[in-house]
């Protein structure tokens, strides 16, 4: 791997990561089901305009169920879900639960394509739960209903990214990274309007919108979304969706960096033992290993290596 595309994938993981931070200062303030709208409108917006001032053809109207159905599985319902959980949860807490999104891609794999499950995927499984046993036995959240339920509404978020995941290896081979990105975010703004209204309607009166709030809001949707799924995107094209995917490792460890430094939340040794538990069970599941750089060459800035991605051919999204 170059050191350039080293540097792009540690960006994402670190975006990634800091996300699991501005949901948990929105959501409390904006309503969860509002915060998950509100993303995916500036960011589909954002990339939007992106593509008409770079003039792309994001062939939206060609793949518009795929986007649909991809936008509700892959974004609209797990970022609801996550920023339903962090009511309960910190920050941290949802990263790690969060890594458990191979476990859920592998068994939905099993399920939906008939893809093997190897001796080592249900290994990585059970030591997937085990892990997330301990970060809830070893947690200092109580443990009441509220706390169960919100686990219970990460996981399932996780579910819907592995569902997400699987979809996205057929239906959206030969998809430009940019329209990818894009159709995905509108397709969530369409799938969650019919909830975000009436939520709208009732919540709206008793938001009180602050500047650290709005902030929160707009980073989580235009540098975790939009700018985040293009850097996904340049990945899979630069090294490969299975190299990719060890981006899953690092996120939680920048999610707790991140809930740590910024909003004060303890990083306790349950928390590591447990993060360490389910790295170990993304790694038996995907046979993955972190990449290193083969050799030292002289990397290039993030934004400029999108750039020259979105001027490609389309790319296949999955394997």
């Amino acid at each position: 791997m170059k050191l350039r595309d080293l540097a792009v994938l540690l960006a994402l993981a670190s975006i990634w990561g800091a996300s699991f931070l501005f949901i948990r200062v929105a959501a409390p303030v904006l309503d969860p089901v509002i915060l998950a709208e509100a993303r995916v409108a500036i960011a589909g917006a954002a990339l939007v305009i992106y593509a008409l001032a770079t003039r792309r053809n994001l062939t939206l109207r060609a793949h518009w169920k795929n986007f649909l159905f991809l936008g509700a599985v892959n974004a609209a319902a797990p970022y609801a879900l996550i920023a339903l959980a962090e009511l309960q949860l910190t920050a941290g807490m949802g990263a790690i639960l969060n890594a458990t999104t191979p476990l859920f891609t592998a068994l939905v794999a099993a399920l939906w394509i008939r893809d093997p499950l190897t001796f080592k995927k249900l290994a990585g499984m059970v030591i997937g739960l085990v892990g997330v046993g301990v970060l809830v036995g070893w947690s200092p959240l109580p443990i009441n209903l509220n706390v169960l339920l919100a686990i219970g509404a990460l996981l399932l978020g996780s579910l819907c990214y592995g569902v997400g995941s699987v979809y996205a290896r057929k239906a959206m081979v030969g998809v430009a990274p940019l329209a990818s990105a894009t159709g995905q975010q509108l397709g969530a703004v369409v799938a969650l309007l019919p909830l975000a209204i009436p939520v709208g309607i009732i919540a709206g009166p008793t938001i009180h919108l602050t500047w650290t709030v709005a902030l929160a809001a707009l980073t989580l949707a235009l540098l975790c979304t939009s700018v985040a799924y293009l850097l996904y995107f340049y990945l899979i094209a630069h090294i490969g969706a299975t190299s990719t995917t060890t981006v899953t490792m690092l996120v939680p460890v920048f999610g707790l960096l991140w809930s740590a430094l910024f909003l004060h939340e303890v990083i306790t040794p349950g928390a590591i033992v447990a993060l360490l538990i389910i790295i170990s069970s993304v790694v038996l599941i995907t046979g993955l290993r972190l990449p290193l750089p083969r050799r030292r060459i002289q990397a290039a800035p993030v934004v400029a290596a999108v750039r020259e991605e979105l001027q490609k051919e389309p790319i296949a999204v999955g394997e």
